[in-house]
């Protein structure tokens, strides 16, 4: 594996799972994997998860560990080519991206989606740039798409508590008082369509995501309809998709969240969420707190999820 932004880049999904669980039961056995090599870590973004199950991941794999907090520890960066660099941004990716390269061995990046220019979130410029320009394999720590150790952990979690071969997995906005990306929807989405699960989407209208990760799973409007029979919930709010509307909040409709009446009308269902999390928005105090959330289990995974990855580019150099 070269690089890691999708689900395509990680294989069959069953040998990733396998893996998975085998680094569970020995996080330290490939300590001499890493020894030597250097990951740094860049955020344009805010992360608490994130940042530290990949650095835990990392120490694991006996990795040094640089981490660079672009808006707070470094030069403003400048992501558009052609610009006139008059304002506050002093240095540009294009020469940041190489000099960061030449320090480390491989490199996370993290970079949310503006949510103005679709266009410009969906060509992934910031990461896409990094790969093509740092000389060094690179992974997503969560780009303007997708979020792909998330994702992953959340396979991870899905197979280690199922009790059927095929469950129903279901993905359900819910209200949030600020436009958020549809990376975690997308990246989610994406990744139970590459299982054979029974994978459900439910939204209101108007939150419909890009076809191309909505791919074979049903999009059912009636949330209780969706949620009849479901094994595992996956709560999550996202902006809208679709032009004009492109980043914009259209509903903040309370009768979505997700509470012990929608639970009661699932088949006895876990419930999930990537955190952090706008309790009694979201999901309310009962059924995060029930013994059925496995938000923690979820999270705790994040390690493993970026284990795996790091592992593999580790044994691709």
């Amino acid at each position: 594996m070269k690089n890691f932004t999708t689900v395509h880049d990680i294989g069959p999904l069953d040998l990733a799972v396998k893996e998975a669980l085998e680094v569970k039961a020995n996080r330290f056995a490939f300590t001499d994997l890493g020894r030597n090599k250097t990951l740094l870590m860049i955020f344009f973004n805010s992360s608490l998860r994130t940042r530290l199950s990949t650095q835990k991941a990392a120490m694991n794999l006996g990795m040094n560990i640089m981490v660079l907090d672009v808006n707070q520890g470094a030069w403003k960066l400048e992501t558009e080519r052609g610009v006139i660099m008059d304002g506050d941004k002093a240095e540009h990716l294009l020469e940041a991206i190489p000099v960061m390269g030449s320090y480390c061995d491989i490199i996370g990046v993290r970079s949310f989606a503006g949510l103005k220019d679709k266009a410009e979130d969906y060509e992934e410029r910031v990461i896409n740039q990094f790969i093509k320009y740092s000389g060094r394999p690179v992974f997503s720590m969560e780009a303007a798409t997708r979020h792909p150790l998330q994702s992953f952990a959340d396979l991870i979690t899905i197979e280690e508590y199922k009790t059927k071969q095929r469950p129903k997995v279901v993905m359900t906005w819910a209200p949030h008082p600020k436009a958020l990306p549809q990376a975690v929807p997308n990246s989610f989405a994406e990744w139970m369509n590459a299982t054979d699960y029974d994978f459900v989407i439910t939204h209101p209208h108007g939150y419909e995501l890009a076809p191309e990760f909505v791919g074979k799973a049903k999009v059912e409007y009636d949330q209780r309809k969706a949620l009849e029979g479901a094994d595992f919930v996956y709560a999550k709010n996202w902006s809208a998709y679709a032009d004009p509307n492109y980043g914009k909040v259209l509903s903040t409709d309370r009768g979505w969240m997700v509470d012990a009446e929608k639970m009661a009308l699932t088949d006895n269902a876990f419930f999930m969420h990537c955190l952090p999390v706008r309790r009694n928005m979201i999901v309310s105090d009962d059924v995060i707190e029930s013994e059925r959330s496995i938000v923690i289990p979820e999270a705790a995974n994040r390690e493993i999820s970026a284990q795996v990855v790091i592992k593999r580019l580790l044994e691709s150099l």
